[in-house]
């Protein structure tokens, strides 16, 4: 099968285009044959650092994507041969990722496609909705008639975190660089947005917040990003941040505050086994599948690159010009007139 590889950490250049033994398909595994593969900020930081998971062989990147199960193994039970599934697994230092024509992913990650999405937007989906789902919905709980602000809102975890916020019956509050993006998270129904370049964050949401500050607040940015966010929370609120929380966080003025901080990171069942994590994140995918085809949710793919161009895929996504997601399209779906 056709695959990009990497042995070596270093800049894009790093990916090669190969051809790989197909993966074998264990008793708890499905075989998919990749359709596409979303294309995220953990591949390039995987690129650059290496591995997370250490194992012989190349890397192959790609954590999330969608496709066609080739063969399930003897103990699968929710899923045939045929199935179009979308799911989260890979990529971080297996040899198993999504930037491949085939993987086996173990049968707790996967979920049922949904009708309405072709399989570049399904591949765009799994690991941001995840990632939106347990920030907002485990970690911080969040609950109707809340206010909630989600940094950088056109981005990939941004834009899916403000539609399920939404959902929940939130009111929400974002940031954006540029009219543009601004025009995108105004019809994904955010309710305030703020111009970072132009405006202060924090002042912005104490004058949406009567002073008070939000209820939660999502950090998808890091840094300086967070510290900002201490004093625009109310007190007894909810920070979450996807990322680490800053060496210089005044944890005495959190403290004070009484603000929880939680950090969440959606890779832990791959990179620790967690088989009940696992299932959690296949019935994210279940519900959410049910937003999708029920037109309550959307995932927006910015661009869509073929496998060999893995690449300059990334460099786009280093580049920053990519508005919520970017997807490699692995094979073309066989059409009516392909099949005679």
């Amino acid at each position: 099968m056709r695959a990009i590889i990497m042995t070596e950490a270093g800049s894009s250049s790093v990916l090669k285009l190969t051809e790989i033994e197909r993966p074998e398909c264990g008793e708890d595994e499905l075989l998919i044959q990749v359709m596409a593969a979303g294309i995220n900020p953990v591949d390039t930081k995987v690129r650059m650092n290496g591995p997370m998971i250490k194992q012989t062989g190349p890397t192959i990147l790609g954590c999330d994507g969608s496709g066609i199960v080739e063969k399930i193994g003897a103990n699968v039970t929710r899923f045939k041969a045929g199935d179009a599934v979308y799911y989260c697994y890979g990529g971080l230092g297996q040899q198993a990722g999504n930037y491949a024509e085939y993987i086996a992913v173990p049968e707790p990650f996967v979920a049922i496609k949904p009708d309405c999405l072709d399989f570049i937007d399904a591949a765009a989906a799994p690991l941001v909705l995840i990632t939106a789902w347990e920030a907002l919905f485990d970690r911080a709980r969040i609950q109707g008639g809340q206010k909630v602000f989600i940094h950088a809102g056109a981005g990939g975890v941004g834009h899916v975190a403000i539609q399920l916020a939404k959902l929940a019956g939130c009111d929400v509050a974002t940031t954006v660089s540029n009219t543009e993006k601004a025009d995108f998270v105004r019809q994904l129904g955010a309710d305030l947005i703020i111009n970072y370049k132009e405006q202060d964050v924090c002042e912005a949401l104490l004058t949406w917040t009567d002073g008070s500050g939000v209820d939660v607040a999502l950090d998808t940015v890091g840094g300086e990003a967070f510290n900002q966010l201490v004093n625009a929370t109310r007190i007894y609120g909810d920070i979450v941040t996807i990322l680490q929380v800053p060496e210089n966080a005044d944890w005495k003025n959190i403290r004070l505050r009484n603000i929880r901080v939680t950090q969440a990171l959606m890779l832990t069942p791959m990179l620790m086994g967690l088989t009940d994590a696992a299932e959690h994140h296949g019935d994210i995918l279940d519900q959410c599948a049910q937003f999708f085809d029920q037109q309550q949710l959307s995932v927006f793919v910015s661009d869509t690159l073929p496998l060999d161009k893995a690449a300059a895929a990334h460099d786009l996504l280093e580049a920053g010009v990519i508005t919520a997601k970017l997807v490699l399209e692995v094979q073309q779906p066989m059409t009516e007139d392909d099949d005679g």
